[in-house]
């Protein structure tokens, strides 16, 4: 069964509003900015959905829950990936990936 392989999606479209709030909005000296909190409504949204996916399947039963703890245990890592990649390389730093 490859339903579980539909949460790849939300793992590509993740980074998707961080990127356009970056893009659209050059004010960095301001703590916070309506663009950027948007984009981590949506962000946000799209992890719950990808915790909620495998949950949703498991309950109408399309994939066993052991099956649906493994995909929460891989969203789990994958997203902390995600988090962790963005605090070390997000900051403009003297010293930075950036301009790669």
């Amino acid at each position: 069964v490859y339903w579980p392989l539909f949460v790849l999606i939300f793992y590509f479209i993740c980074p998707i509003p961080h990127f356009i709030a970056r893009r659209v909005s050059d004010d960095s000296d301001a703590a916070s900015s309506a663009c950027r909190e948007l984009a981590y409504f949506f962000t946000t949204g799209i992890v719950v959905s990808a915790f909620g996916f495998p949950i949703i399947l498991a309950r109408v039963e399309a994939i066993k829950w052991g099956a649906c703890g493994l995909v929460l245990a891989g969203n789990a890592v994958i997203f902390l990936t995600i988090l962790g990649f963005f605090l070390v390389f997000g900051r403009g730093d003297d010293f930075s990936w950036e301009q790669w």
